[in-house]
C-alpha cells in the first residue's frame, strides 16, 4: 500500500462558485503580518540574530550577537510602519486580518489596542517568528499550545485563524488536531478555500500568498519600487475579476509587513492599488474569518468514501467489478501509489487502467473473455453482473425482436469463432442499430487489431461504471 499525500487535483476543471456575499466578483483580502518583537534575537532567547525579510541585502544570522541594524529595521515596522498602515486602512474602512506573532503582540500593547478598536481580526502567527522545520513534533505541538495561551492572554480571546509561515511538514496537522481553528492558512495551493480531513477533524484551509506579497521587496527577484508592487497587484486583480465576471469568483490574498510596505516609498504602490479597486463594483474586502464563516455556510464539508483512504477489503469489494469479473486489477491497483488525485472517476480509472495495460496479454485476454456476449445466453438466463445487465438494458438489448436476437446471436458466434474472445463495445455509447453496425464493421478486422479495440472498449466500459459512482 503506497499512498501519495499531496493533492495535485484540487477542485479540478470545475471549481465551486464561491457565491461571495452580494454576488461579489472577487474577494480581496488583506493580511498584515505583525512580527516585530517576535523575530530571532538574543534578547528573545535565540542563538542568533534575524536574517529574514529585511532591507539588509544578503543578511546572515549573527550567532551569539545582537544585530543592531536588523533590530532597528524591525523596530521601524512597529514604531512607524504599523501606524501608517493603520491610518491607511481605517481611513478606507477596509478591515485587515492580522497575522500576529504572540510574543510580538505581547510587546506591543498599543498596537494591539488599535487593532481591536479597528475591528481587525487577530489571527495567530505562532509563538515566535522562527523556523519550525527542525522542531520535533512534541516541541512544535507545545509551541502551538503556548502561542494560543499567550495570544489569548494578550488579546483577550483565542485566535480562530492560524498561519505559521515558517512551518514544518507537521504544522497543518498539528494545528488541526488542536481543534479550535476555523481556518489554517499554511498553504499556497489554490485561489479558493477548501476542506481537508485530518483524523476526525474537517479542517478548512484558506490558502495564503507569497507572490502578491510585499515580502518580495526583501527577496530576489522582487519589487524595487512601489510601482512594481502596484503593477503586479493590478494584473492579478484584473485576471481574477474577469474570472468572477465569467461566473467563477475567486479570492485574492495580499500579504503585507509593517517594516516593508510601511515605508513611504513602498506604500505608495499599495495606495495606488486601493484607489484602483475602489473604482470597481462587486469587490468584497473581508477579514479572513469572514471568508471562513462564509465558506462553512455555503460550502460545508461532506465526508464520503474516498478510494485512496479505503482498506483493501472495502476497496476491492467496491471496485473489483469495474473490470468484468477481474478483481485482481483492483487488488493490484490498491497496492500501487494512490492519492487524492485518484478519488475521482477519472483518477481511479487511470489507476485501474494502468494495471490493465501493464498486465500480460494472457491476463488481458482473460478480462476480454470475462465479458458476456451481447444479448447472449447469460443475459437470457439473467446471469449477468448488475453492471452488465444495466448497460445492456440501456441500449435496449433486453427488448429485442426475434429478428434482432437472431442477428446478435449469429454475429456473436461468427466474431468469437474468428477472434477467440467476445465482441465488446461500450453499449451506453450506442443504440441497437449502432451496435449492429459496429459488429458488422469490426468482425472483418484482423485479430490483433480487434484485440486492441476490445481492450479500449473494456477501458471505456470501466470509465462509464466509475462515472456512475464517483465524482
Amino acid at each position: 500500500m503506497n499512498r501519495y499525500p499531496r493533492d495535485l487535483r484540487g477542485y479540478g476543471a470545475t471549481p465551486p462558485n464561491a457565491n461571495w456575499p452580494g454576488n461579489a466578483r472577487i474577494a480581496v483580502q488583506f493580511v498584515l503580518n505583525f512580527e516585530e518583537g517576535g523575530e530571532n534575537c538574543l534578547l528573545h532567547g535565540d542563538a542568533a540574530s534575524e536574517a529574514f525579510l529585511s532591507d539588509i541585502p544578503g543578511a546572515q544570522p549573527w550567532a551569539g550577537q545582537r544585530h543592531w541594524n536588523m533590530e532597528s529595521i524591525y523596530d521601524y515596522g512597529a514604531r512607524s510602519g504599523f501606524w501608517r498602515l493603520h491610518r491607511l486602512f481605517t481611513g478606507r474602512q477596509i478591515p485587515l486580518t492580522i497575522y500576529g506573532v504572540a510574543s510580538a503582540l505581547a510587546r506591543a500593547p498599543e498596537q494591539v489596542a488599535a487593532m481591536k478598536d479597528a475591528g481587525w481580526e487577530i489571527a495567530s502567527h505562532g509563538l515566535k517568528w522562527v523556523e519550525h522545520k527542525d522542531l520535533v513534533e512534541e516541541d512544535e505541538r507545545a509551541s502551538i499550545a503556548e502561542a494560543i495561551r499567550l495570544h489569548t492572554e494578550v488579546v483577550g480571546e483565542r485566535p480562530r485563524g492560524w498561519y505559521t509561515g515558517r512551518c514544518s511538514e507537521n504544522t497543518v496537522r498539528l494545528v488541526a488536531e488542536e481543534g479550535g481553528f476555523d481556518y489554517i492558512s499554511d498553504t499556497y495551493d489554490d485561489d479558493l478555500p477548501y476542506w481537508v480531513e485530518i483524523g476526525d477533524r474537517d479542517q478548512l484551509i484558506i490558502p495564503y500568498t507569497l507572490e502578491a506579497n510585499d515580502m518580495r521587496f526583501a527577496t530576489a527577484p522582487g519589487w524595487v519600487t512601489g510601482q512594481d508592487f502596484y503593477t503586479y497587484l493590478k494584473d492579478a486583480f484584473d485576471v481574477l475579476y474577469q474570472e468572477g465576471r465569467e461566473g467563477a469568483p475567486k479570492m485574492m490574498s495580499i500579504g503585507l509587513h509593517c517594516r516593508l510596505i510601511g515605508r513611504p516609498g513602498k506604500i505608495a504602490g499599495l495606495i495606488q492599488f486601493l484607489d484602483y479597486i475602489a473604482g470597481f463594483e462587486g469587490v468584497w474586502t473581508p477579514r479572513r474569518i469572514e471568508i471562513a464563516q462564509h465558506w462553512q455556510q455555503e460550502h460545508p464539508h461532506t465526508r464520503w468514501g474516498r478510494p485512496s483512504q479505503m482498506g483493501e477489503k472495502t476497496f476491492v469489494s467496491t471496485y473489483g467489478s469495474i473490470f468484468e469479473h477481474s478483481d485482481w486489477i483492483a487488488k493490484r491497483a490498491y497496492d500501487a501509489e494512490l492519492g487524492p488525485a485518484h478519488d475521482t472517476a477519472i483518477g481511479l480509472h487511470s489507476a485501474l487502467a494502468r494495471i490493465f495495460r501493464s498486465a500480460s496479454k494472457d491476463e488481458r485476454l482473460g478480462v476480454l473473455n470475462a465479458h458476456p456476449d451481447l444479448a447472449g445466453k447469460l443475459a437470457a438466463a439473467g446471469r449477468l453482473t448488475a453492471e452488465s445487465t444495466s448497460e445492456q438494458a440501456s441500449a435496449g438489448l433486453d427488448m429485442l425482436t426475434d429478428e434482432e436476437r437472431t442477428a446478435f446471436q449469429s454475429h456473436n458466434a461468427d466474431y468469437v469463432a474468428k477472434h477467440g474472445f467476445p465482441f465488446i463495445i461500450a453499449v451506453k455509447d450506442h443504440d441497437k442499430a449502432g451496435i449492429l453496425r459496429a459488429f458488422e464493421r469490426r468482425i472483418a478486422n484482423d485479430t490483433e487489431t480487434e484485440f486492441s479495440e476490445a481492450c479500449r472498449q473494456v477501458e471505456r466500459i470501466a470509465a462509464i461504471r466509475l462515472e456512475a459512482i464517483l465524482p
